[in-house]
């Protein structure tokens, strides 16, 4: 540990030496004369002279002694030296790293997800570009519904996210449309689908009517967690002429293919979970029921996060164009 009087010095060196005197000094030093340090910076020798000057006099021991022969660093000179190059060294790769982070190809971004969008399609296709492309940006990935994400977007615990849009959103929250998914039935493999004539199903799919399904039971999700695309999807079924006779609520989708599987009931799901279709249960496309579900990037409009920019221009690149507000 220092003793007092060399932190004294520490405190009274740092309060005094500027950028100038160190890259005089080392310029000096590395010449040994200041006729040709100062060609070599470009600043006059008069100026070098007074900032070599006033160094050594705050520093209260000379770094160099005069000899006919020009200027020979001191014991003192030499070892101030190696702890000047070590600093400017140290500052320059502060300078460097500072440069990257304000650049956005280094740093930190914390980014949501719902767990389907990144099982196949464009989200993992631009996590993977993204890392390849900037590799020094470390991407926290956290999977969770879209209220949640947006609250979190909010209070900026997250710097963006992946989300199903179903209406209007703040002001402050921009987004960058992806691509739109359908839903689809979901129904436990040892189930027969009925005969369809029809041949109007939206995805390639076998199709089916939800009027010729009414009757089964069905596994959904609690209005709480997210109200907005629960109250079109009651109200599609609705349009439909369709009660749903709902046997079990849970929070997630996963959880609803499990009961699926178990042949709990059917489930109204999100087409993205074609991506990973569960080994017990099959799907079909609906004839009578369309719920658009748009997949889109969402951020603060006043975000200051230099690499969530650059992780914008990779979505930019990779879906449509334009960033959309509200």
């Amino acid at each position: 540990m220092p003793s007092i009087a060399d932190r004294q010095i520490i405190q009274k060196t740092s309060e005094i030496v500027e950028l100038r005197h160190l890259r005089y000094f080392i310029a000096v030093a590395e010449h040994e004369s200041i006729r040709l340090a100062a060609e070599h910076i470009h600043v006059t020798q008069p100026a070098i002279s007074r900032q070599i000057h006033d160094l050594e006099e705050e520093l209260g021991f000379a770094l160099f002694e005069r000899t006919p022969r020009g200027l020979k660093l001191t014991s003192a000179g030499q070892a101030y030296l190696r702890d000047a190059r070590k600093a400017l060294a140290q500052l320059d790769v502060a300078a460097r790293g500072a440069a990257r982070i304000s650049s956005g190809v280094q740093g930190y971004l914390r980014l949501g997800f719902v767990e389907n969008s990144g099982w196949d399609g464009i989200v993992p296709h631009i996590f993977r570009r993204f890392q390849a492309e900037v590799p020094d940006v470390r991407v926290e990935l956290v999977p969770m519904n879209t209220p949640q994400q947006l609250d979190e977007i909010r209070a900026s615990t997250l710097d963006g996210g992946f989300i199903y849009q179903y209406g209007p959103l703040p002001e402050s929250i921009n987004t960058l449309p992806l691509t739109t998914n359908e839903v689809v039935l979901a129904a436990p493999r040892a189930w027969t689908l009925p005969e369809q004539g029809d041949a109007s199903a939206r995805l390639p799919l076998p199709g089916v009517a939800l009027r010729q399904i009414a009757d089964w039971p069905f596994v959904t999700f609690p209005r709480a967690t997210y109200p907005l695309y629960y109250d079109q999807l009651i109200g599609a079924c609705q349009a439909c002429g369709v009660t749903l006779n709902v046997v079990q609520e849970v929070s997630t989708e996963a959880a609803m293919l499990s009961l699926v599987c178990a042949g709990i009931g059917a489930a109204i799901v999100n087409s993205a979970n074609l991506g990973r279709p569960p080994a017990l249960c099959h799907f079909a496309s609906f004839t009578d029921l369309s719920i658009p579900m748009p997949l889109v990037f969402a951020c603060k409009i006043d975000t200051p996060n230099p690499a969530l920019f650059r992780f914008i221009q990779t979505v930019e690149a990779m879906g449509r164009p334009g960033l959309t507000t509200g």
